[in-house]
Protein backbone atom coordinates (compact mmCIF):
# COMPACT_ATOMS: atom_id res chain seq x y z
CA UNK A 1 0.00 0.00 0.00
CA UNK A 2 1.38 3.39 -1.22
CA UNK A 3 1.41 6.50 1.22
CA UNK A 4 1.72 9.89 -0.30
CA UNK A 5 0.84 13.39 1.04
CA UNK A 6 -1.55 16.06 -0.43
CA UNK A 7 -3.06 19.38 0.29
CA UNK A 8 -6.51 19.05 0.46
CA UNK A 9 -9.96 20.97 0.80
CA UNK A 10 -12.32 18.71 2.80
CA UNK A 11 -15.72 19.04 0.60
CA UNK A 12 -18.31 16.94 3.10
CA UNK A 13 -18.47 14.32 5.75
CA UNK A 14 -20.77 11.16 6.58
CA UNK A 15 -20.67 9.46 10.07
CA UNK A 16 -19.74 5.75 9.25
CA UNK A 17 -20.58 3.38 12.03
CA UNK A 18 -20.52 4.19 15.63
CA UNK A 19 -16.67 6.11 15.89
CA UNK A 20 -15.49 6.51 12.17
CA UNK A 21 -15.96 8.97 9.17
CA UNK A 22 -16.45 9.31 5.23
CA UNK A 23 -14.48 12.31 4.20
CA UNK A 24 -14.80 13.82 0.81
CA UNK A 25 -11.44 15.51 0.02
CA UNK A 26 -10.30 17.82 -3.12
CA UNK A 27 -6.73 17.43 -3.38
CA UNK A 28 -4.67 19.65 -5.36
CA UNK A 29 -2.83 16.68 -7.12
CA UNK A 30 -4.83 13.63 -6.75
CA UNK A 31 -8.56 15.60 -7.18
CA UNK A 32 -11.35 14.17 -5.32
CA UNK A 33 -10.99 11.47 -2.85
CA UNK A 34 -13.34 9.40 -0.94
CA UNK A 35 -11.25 8.99 2.88
CA UNK A 36 -11.77 6.55 5.30
CA UNK A 37 -11.03 7.90 8.85
CA UNK A 38 -11.22 5.63 11.45
CA UNK A 39 -11.74 6.48 15.01
CA UNK A 40 -12.37 10.26 13.87
CA UNK A 41 -15.52 10.48 15.85
CA UNK A 42 -14.47 8.40 19.11
CA UNK A 43 -10.94 10.39 19.56
CA UNK A 44 -11.02 14.06 20.54
CA UNK A 45 -7.46 14.18 19.90
CA UNK A 46 -6.90 12.64 16.50
CA UNK A 47 -8.08 14.78 13.95
CA UNK A 48 -9.54 17.29 16.35
CA UNK A 49 -11.36 19.80 14.66
CA UNK A 50 -9.84 19.18 10.96
CA UNK A 51 -12.66 16.93 9.39
CA UNK A 52 -15.18 19.94 8.81
CA UNK A 53 -16.38 21.17 5.63
CA UNK A 54 -14.47 23.86 3.67
CA UNK A 55 -11.20 22.97 5.97
CA UNK A 56 -8.03 23.46 4.40
CA UNK A 57 -5.50 20.29 5.32
CA UNK A 58 -2.00 18.90 5.21
CA UNK A 59 -2.93 15.14 4.52
CA UNK A 60 -1.00 11.97 5.04
CA UNK A 61 -2.82 9.38 2.61
CA UNK A 62 -2.86 5.25 2.38
CA UNK A 63 -4.07 3.67 -0.99
CA UNK A 64 -6.32 0.88 0.08
CA UNK A 65 -7.33 -1.63 -2.45
CA UNK A 66 -10.67 -0.04 -3.43
CA UNK A 67 -11.58 3.59 -4.52
CA UNK A 68 -11.67 4.60 -1.02
CA UNK A 69 -8.06 5.49 0.76
CA UNK A 70 -7.48 5.78 4.20
CA UNK A 71 -6.41 8.86 6.24
CA UNK A 72 -3.59 8.81 8.32
CA UNK A 73 -3.62 12.06 9.59
CA UNK A 74 -4.61 15.77 9.13
CA UNK A 75 -2.92 18.66 9.80
CA UNK A 76 -5.11 22.20 9.61
CA UNK A 77 -3.40 24.73 6.85
CA UNK A 78 -6.39 27.34 6.97
CA UNK A 79 -9.58 26.73 9.01
CA UNK A 80 -11.45 30.05 7.70
CA UNK A 81 -12.59 30.66 11.05
CA UNK A 82 -14.46 34.50 10.02
CA UNK A 83 -16.28 32.27 7.40
CA UNK A 84 -18.02 30.15 10.04
CA UNK A 85 -19.24 32.99 12.18
CA UNK A 86 -21.63 34.71 9.73
CA UNK A 87 -24.59 32.31 8.02
CA UNK A 88 -23.93 34.21 4.56
CA UNK A 89 -20.19 33.37 4.37
CA UNK A 90 -21.29 29.90 5.56
CA UNK A 91 -23.77 29.51 3.06
CA UNK A 92 -21.69 30.75 0.34
CA UNK A 93 -18.80 28.60 1.75
CA UNK A 94 -21.02 25.50 1.81
CA UNK A 95 -22.38 25.89 -1.87
CA UNK A 96 -19.01 25.77 -3.42
CA UNK A 97 -17.57 23.30 -2.00
CA UNK A 98 -20.61 20.89 -2.70
CA UNK A 99 -20.72 22.63 -6.21
CA UNK A 100 -17.18 21.28 -6.63
CA UNK A 101 -17.77 17.55 -4.74
CA UNK A 102 -20.41 17.37 -7.86
CA UNK A 103 -18.46 18.63 -10.48
CA UNK A 104 -15.91 15.90 -10.21
CA UNK A 105 -14.84 12.65 -10.03
CA UNK A 106 -12.97 10.24 -7.64
CA UNK A 107 -8.69 10.07 -8.58
CA UNK A 108 -9.24 12.79 -11.63
CA UNK A 109 -6.42 15.74 -11.15
CA UNK A 110 -8.13 19.39 -10.90
CA UNK A 111 -5.50 21.63 -9.80
CA UNK A 112 -6.69 24.66 -11.60
CA UNK A 113 -10.45 24.12 -9.58
CA UNK A 114 -8.79 23.27 -5.90
CA UNK A 115 -6.93 26.64 -6.24
CA UNK A 116 -10.22 28.35 -7.52
CA UNK A 117 -11.79 27.16 -4.26
CA UNK A 118 -9.09 27.51 -2.47
CA UNK A 119 -8.95 31.69 -3.62
CA UNK A 120 -12.77 31.72 -3.14
CA UNK A 121 -12.78 30.60 0.23
CA UNK A 122 -9.97 32.89 1.29
CA UNK A 123 -11.97 35.95 0.14
CA UNK A 124 -14.77 34.95 1.72
CA UNK A 125 -12.78 34.55 4.81
CA UNK A 126 -11.03 38.17 4.61
CA UNK A 127 -14.85 39.34 3.67
CA UNK A 128 -13.09 40.11 0.63
CA UNK A 129 -15.63 38.44 -1.87
CA UNK A 130 -18.65 40.57 -2.90
CA UNK A 131 -22.31 39.55 -3.79
CA UNK A 132 -21.03 39.43 -7.31
CA UNK A 133 -17.88 37.07 -6.92
CA UNK A 134 -20.10 33.66 -5.65
CA UNK A 135 -21.46 33.92 -9.64
CA UNK A 136 -18.16 34.32 -10.81
CA UNK A 137 -16.93 31.38 -8.89
CA UNK A 138 -19.59 29.09 -10.46
CA UNK A 139 -18.70 30.32 -13.93
CA UNK A 140 -15.11 29.38 -14.12
CA UNK A 141 -15.83 25.86 -11.81
CA UNK A 142 -18.38 25.05 -14.79
CA UNK A 143 -15.46 26.25 -17.17
CA UNK A 144 -13.44 23.90 -15.07
CA UNK A 145 -15.71 21.19 -15.79
CA UNK A 146 -16.29 21.67 -19.33
CA UNK A 147 -19.58 22.70 -18.65
CA UNK A 148 -19.45 26.61 -19.37
CA UNK A 149 -23.28 28.00 -20.94
CA UNK A 150 -22.95 30.35 -23.29
CA UNK A 151 -24.02 33.63 -23.74
CA UNK A 152 -21.87 35.45 -26.39
CA UNK A 153 -24.41 33.68 -29.03
CA UNK A 154 -27.07 31.12 -29.88
CA UNK A 155 -26.38 27.74 -28.65
CA UNK A 156 -28.28 26.80 -31.40
CA UNK A 157 -27.56 28.97 -34.39
CA UNK A 158 -24.54 30.57 -33.04
CA UNK A 159 -26.08 34.54 -34.46
CA UNK A 160 -26.25 36.97 -31.93
CA UNK A 161 -28.94 36.48 -29.32
CA UNK A 162 -30.75 39.72 -30.32
CA UNK A 163 -33.03 41.81 -28.71
CA UNK A 164 -35.41 39.34 -26.99
CA UNK A 165 -33.02 36.96 -26.17
CA UNK A 166 -33.94 33.12 -24.25
CA UNK A 167 -31.60 31.10 -21.84
CA UNK A 168 -32.48 27.06 -22.27
CA UNK A 169 -30.26 24.89 -20.09
CA UNK A 170 -30.89 21.78 -22.35
CA UNK A 171 -29.24 23.28 -25.44
CA UNK A 172 -26.61 25.43 -23.08
CA UNK A 173 -26.92 28.27 -23.36
CA UNK A 174 -28.68 31.77 -24.98
CA UNK A 175 -30.78 31.14 -27.26
CA UNK A 176 -32.15 33.55 -30.00
CA UNK A 177 -35.64 34.80 -30.67
CA UNK A 178 -35.49 32.72 -34.39
CA UNK A 179 -34.54 29.61 -32.80
CA UNK A 180 -36.86 29.59 -29.22
CA UNK A 181 -39.00 27.09 -31.08
CA UNK A 182 -36.90 24.48 -31.23
CA UNK A 183 -35.73 25.15 -27.51
CA UNK A 184 -39.02 24.45 -25.44
CA UNK A 185 -37.40 24.93 -22.29
CA UNK A 186 -36.38 28.53 -22.70
CA UNK A 187 -37.03 30.77 -20.93
CA UNK A 188 -36.86 34.94 -21.54
CA UNK A 189 -34.14 37.19 -20.05
CA UNK A 190 -32.50 40.30 -20.08
CA UNK A 191 -29.82 41.36 -22.73
CA UNK A 192 -27.80 43.01 -19.80
CA UNK A 193 -27.97 39.66 -17.88
CA UNK A 194 -26.71 37.63 -20.63
CA UNK A 195 -23.67 40.76 -20.83
CA UNK A 196 -22.83 40.56 -17.45
CA UNK A 197 -22.58 36.91 -17.65
CA UNK A 198 -20.34 36.69 -20.00
CA UNK A 199 -18.49 39.84 -18.74
CA UNK A 200 -18.23 37.46 -15.76
CA UNK A 201 -16.74 34.54 -17.79
CA UNK A 202 -14.40 36.83 -19.18
CA UNK A 203 -12.93 37.73 -15.64
CA UNK A 204 -14.55 41.19 -15.21
CA UNK A 205 -15.10 41.66 -11.70
CA UNK A 206 -18.79 44.30 -12.67
CA UNK A 207 -21.00 44.68 -10.10
CA UNK A 208 -24.75 43.74 -11.08
CA UNK A 209 -27.62 44.74 -9.54
CA UNK A 210 -29.52 42.85 -7.04
CA UNK A 211 -32.60 42.03 -9.99
CA UNK A 212 -29.90 40.57 -12.00
CA UNK A 213 -27.86 38.98 -9.46
CA UNK A 214 -31.61 37.22 -8.38
CA UNK A 215 -32.00 36.36 -12.29
CA UNK A 216 -28.86 34.89 -13.00
CA UNK A 217 -28.93 32.66 -9.72
CA UNK A 218 -31.75 31.56 -11.14
CA UNK A 219 -30.39 30.66 -14.38
CA UNK A 220 -27.35 28.98 -13.28
CA UNK A 221 -29.50 26.95 -10.62
CA UNK A 222 -31.24 25.34 -13.69
CA UNK A 223 -28.30 25.00 -15.87
CA UNK A 224 -26.46 23.11 -12.92
CA UNK A 225 -29.26 21.06 -11.96
CA UNK A 226 -29.89 19.71 -15.50
CA UNK A 227 -26.63 18.71 -15.94
CA UNK A 228 -26.60 17.05 -12.72
CA UNK A 229 -29.55 15.60 -12.47
CA UNK A 230 -30.44 16.91 -9.48
CA UNK A 231 -30.70 20.23 -7.57
CA UNK A 232 -27.62 20.44 -5.03
CA UNK A 233 -29.34 20.71 -1.66
CA UNK A 234 -27.00 24.19 -0.47
CA UNK A 235 -29.14 26.02 -2.81
CA UNK A 236 -31.77 25.71 -0.20
CA UNK A 237 -30.00 27.17 2.83
CA UNK A 238 -28.73 30.02 0.89
CA UNK A 239 -32.48 30.48 -0.17
CA UNK A 240 -32.97 30.39 3.72
CA UNK A 241 -30.34 32.92 4.55
CA UNK A 242 -31.42 35.19 2.29
CA UNK A 243 -29.02 35.54 -0.25
CA UNK A 244 -29.89 35.92 -4.07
Amino acid sequence: MERFADEALVLSTVDYGEADRLVTLLTREHGKLTAFAAGARKSKRRFAGALEPYMRLRVQLVETRGSTVRLDSADIVAGYYTARAELSLIARALYAVELCRELTREHEPHPELFALLEDYLRRLDAKEAGPTSLLAFELAALAHAGLMPRFDACALCGGPPGERPRFDQSHGGAVCEACSGRAREAVVVPTELLSGLRALQEGVRQPLSPELRARARGVLNVFISHHLGRRLKSVDFMAQVGLD
